[in-house]
């Protein structure tokens, strides 16, 4: 039942991130580019709930996002799915309590994913690609993620730990012991 509460907890989270993405931070740019906070809340389920979740939840909510913009259904949903198996490996393969590694999970998340998205955006829609102009754009708002992440790392990380004992349970029989 608390599992429940906390992935119902995640669709509003989705929902107000998405609006603050779209509505606040559209005006709050730096150079013109905003920051991708979907993309740093993918990695988070990854991190901190399961593999399953975060696919999942990559999935769904790019899908959501894909159908609200109108861009190609698809990309952003595979991108995040990536995002979200990503955040599962970091979760295996490194520690979450050192705030640099945090820092650099979600530099090299953003990074990803906005190189795979635009890849496989300039594919399916055959643009003409501007490499130059896109380096920027990913250095920026890498940097943007990584502040946001900065600033809001402990929160992420209390909110974290009691989403992980919900999705991790150590379901261990005691009546051995």
């Amino acid at each position: 039942m608390k599992r429940f509460f906390v992935v119902i907890a995640l669709i509003i989270e989705f929902f107000i991130l998405y609006y603050l993405q779209v509505n606040f931070f559209s005006a709050i740019t730096i150079f013109g580019i905003s920051p991708n906070l979907i993309v740093m809340f993918i990695l988070f389920i990854g991190l901190f709930a399961n593999q399953t979740a975060g696919i999942v939840c990559g999935v769904i909510f790019g899908l959501i996002i894909d159908l609200a913009s109108g861009s190609p259904v698809g990309i952003t949903a595979f991108m995040l799915c990536i995002i979200g198996y990503l955040g599962s490996y970091f979760d295996k393969n490194f520690s979450k309590e050192n705030k640099i590694t945090i820092i650099l999970m979600v530099a090299g998340a953003t990074i990803i994913y906005e190189i795979g998205y635009y890849l496989l955006r300039s594919f399916i829609l055959e643009f003409n690609r501007e490499y130059l102009n896109v380096v920027r754009i990913i250095a920026i708002e890498t940097l943007y993620n990584v502040l946001l992440s900065i600033i809001f790392y402990p929160l992420f990380k209390k909110i974290g730990y009691s989403m992980d004992r919900t999705f991790k349970k150590n379901n261990i029989l005691t009546r051995y012991f």
